[in-house]
């Protein structure tokens, strides 16, 4: 599997056969869009925690587009890298961060880095410049669902 230029600024990488599902600890707010969409893939009592060759990869792939944070990342054996959404869309989620897909190009620390999906820190007290760290308190309460409206509102901003 070729690996693009940014797959080491990606997280931890979990082998498959068929795909490579990344994950970035701390990128993740918890929303959980992987552990309900694949629990069997996504087992966060279990060690390693992410076990993507318990479901057909394509399945994979699309759970991980579900992540709004960008805490998870995948690349398939067979198929180019995730295409981002257009035009971009960014989503005031009340509880803290701006989650934002589309074709982003994001100014880290580390320098630039190519991006699909992110949650921006929205109220400046974040230390993992330019990501939501939960500095806010995003995470305080427990999830009730998806809290990216960009995947199930026609309403976008």
């Amino acid at each position: 599997m070729a690996t693009p230029a940014d797959d080491n600024r990606l997280g931890r990488a979990y082998l498959a056969p068929e795909v490579t599902v990344f994950y970035d600890r701390g990128r993740c707010r918890h929303y959980a869009e992987c552990v309900r969409g694949l629990p069997q893939v996504f087992d966060p009592t279990r060690r390693p925690w992410i076990r993507a060759d318990l479901a057909d990869a394509q399945a994979v792939a699309e759970v991980v587009r579900r992540c709004p944070t960008g805490a998870l990342h995948y690349r398939l054996l067979a198929e180019e890298a995730e295409e981002p959404t257009s035009p971009t869309i960014i989503t005031i989620d009340s509880r803290g961060p701006l989650l934002v897909r589309g074709d982003l190009v994001l100014d880290t620390p580390e320098g630039p880095l190519r991006e699909t999906r992110a949650a921006l820190c929205a109220c400046g007290r974040t230390q993992n410049h330019p990501f939501c760290d939960g500095a806010c308190g995003v995470n305080a309460g427990a999830s009730g669902g998806t809290r990216d409206q960009a995947e199930t509102s026609p309403h976008k901003r």
